[in-house]
C-alpha cells in the first residue's frame, strides 16, 4: 500500500476531503448565516449593507463545495455514488436552494420596486437557512448511519432522514452558522446597524450554545459509537476540551467587542466539530445500520492507488491556489461596507 510520510493515500484523501468541506462550512457558512438573518433587518439600507458585506466573496466561497464534491468522486467514487443516491431528495433541495440564493442576490437590485426586492429578500433568507439546515441533516444522518445493504445500496425511504437526531443536528448547524454570520456582519458594519448586530450576535450565540448542548447530550445518550474513539484513546479528549474553550472564547470576545477574535474562535469551533466527527467515523465514511460489515470505509471504497497518487498531486497544487485566491479576495475587500452605485 502506497504511503506518503508514513500515511497511506486513502487516509490522506480522507483528511483532504474533510479539510475541504471544513473550509466550505467556515467560508460559505458566514454567508449562509448572514442570509438566514437577512429578514431581521427592516430598513432597505441595512439589507443592502448586509448583502454587500458578503457580495464580493459569496460566489468564491461556493468553490469549496465544488472541490469537495470533486475530491469525493475522485478519491471514493463508491461513497459518492451511495451518498448521492441515498440523499437524493436532500441534495436536490440543497441544489435548488443554492440556485435560488444565487439568483436572489443577483436579481434583487435589478428593479427598484419594493415588492420585487422584498420577494428576493424572502427567497434569499429562506434558501440560505434551508442550505444550512440541510447540511446539518445530512451530517446527522452520516454520523448515525443509513439503511444500507451489502451491495451498498440505500434500502430506506426519505422519511428516515427526518429522524430526531438529524433534525436536531440541522437546527444546531443553522444556529452555528447564524452566529458565525452575525459575527462576520458586525465586523463589516458601523453606526446603527452595528448596534443592532451586537444584539443579534449575543442572541445567536445563546441560541447556538443551547443547541450544541442538546445535540451533545443526545449524541452521548443515543449514539455511543460517536465517543468510542475517545474512550479507546483518552488522550484525544483534548479535542472536545479545545472545542468547549473555543466556544467559551466566542462569548468572551463578544463581551469585549473584539469581533475579529470572536470570528476566529467561531471558525476554530467549526473546525474542531468537524475533527470530532472525522475522529469518530474513521476509517468509516458511511455507516450501515444493518450491519457494520457493510460500512463503506476509506479502504473498501477508495479508487486505485495510481488514481489516488495522481489526484493527490493535483490536489496539492490546486487547493493552495484556491486558498491563495480566497485570501487575496478577503484582503482586497477588508474593512467596513460602503454603498455606491456598483453595490447590490
Amino acid at each position: 500500500m502506497a504511503t506518503f510520510i508514513g500515511i497511506d493515500y486513502q487516509t490522506w484523501w480522507f483528511l483532504l476531503i474533510g479539510a475541504v468541506f471544513t473550509g466550505y462550512i467556515i467560508l460559505d457558512g458566514f454567508d449562509l448565516g448572514a442570509g438566514a438573518l437577512h429578514l431581521f433587518f427592516n430598513k432597505e439600507e441595512s439589507r443592502r449593507i448586509a448583502l454587500n458585506a458578503i457580495g464580493p466573496v459569496w460566489d468564491g466561497n461556493e468553490v469549496w463545495i465544488v472541490i469537495g464534491g470533486g475530491a469525493l468522486f475522485a478519491g471514493f467514487p463508491e461513497v459518492y455514488a451511495t451518498m448521492l443516491s441515498a440523499f437524493y431528495i436532500p441534495f436536490m433541495l440543497f441544489l435548488v436552494a443554492i440556485i435560488f440564493r444565487a439568483i436572489s442576490i443577483e436579481f434583487r437590485s435589478k428593479e427598484p420596486m419594493a415588492w420585487w426586492r422584498k420577494m428576493w429578500d424572502i427567497s434569499y433568507s429562506i434558501s440560505s437557512a434551508l442550505i444550512a439546515f440541510l447540511l446539518g441533516v445530512i451530517l446527522g444522518n452520516v454520523t448515525q448511519g443509513i439503511n444500507m445493504g451489502a451491495d451498498h445500496v440505500f434500502r430506506g425511504s426519505f422519511t428516515e432522514f427526518l429522524n430526531p437526531y438529524a433534525l436536531l443536528t440541522g437546527v444546531t448547524t443553522l444556529a452555528l452558522l447564524m452566529m458565525h454570520g452575525s459575527i462576520y456582519l458586525v465586523m463589516k458594519t458601523e453606526n446603527r446597524l452595528y448596534a443592532k448586530l451586537t444584539v443579534m450576535v449575543r442572541n445567536t450565540t445563546i441560541f447556538f450554545v443551547i443547541m450544541i448542548l442538546l445535540t451533545s447530550f443526545y449524541t452521548l445518550l443515543y449514539l455511543p459509537h460517536m465517543a468510542a474513539v475517545i474512550r479507546r484513546y483518552p488522550e484525544l479528549f483534548f479535542v472536545p476540551v479545545l472545542m468547549v474553550l473555543a466556544i467559551a472564547n466566542i462569548t468572551r470576545q463578544i463581551t469585549k467587542r473584539k469581533y475579529m477574535f470572536a470570528f476566529i474562535s467561531s471558525a476554530v469551533t467549526i473546525s474542531l466539530l468537524m475533527v470530532l466527527v472525522a475522529m469518530e467515523l474513521y476509517p468509516n465514511m458511511l455507516l450501515s445500520k444493518q450491519d457494520a460489515a457493510y460500512n463503506l470505509t476509506v479502504y473498501n471504497a477508495a479508487s486505485s492507488q495510481k488514481t489516488l497518487g495522481i489526484m493527490l498531486t493535483v490536489a496539492a497544487i490546486g487547493v493552495p491556489l484556491v486558498a491563495g485566491y480566497t485570501t487575496f479576495v478577503f484582503m482586497t475587500f477588508k474593512g467596513k461596507v460602503e454603498l455606491d452605485e456598483m453595490s447590490y
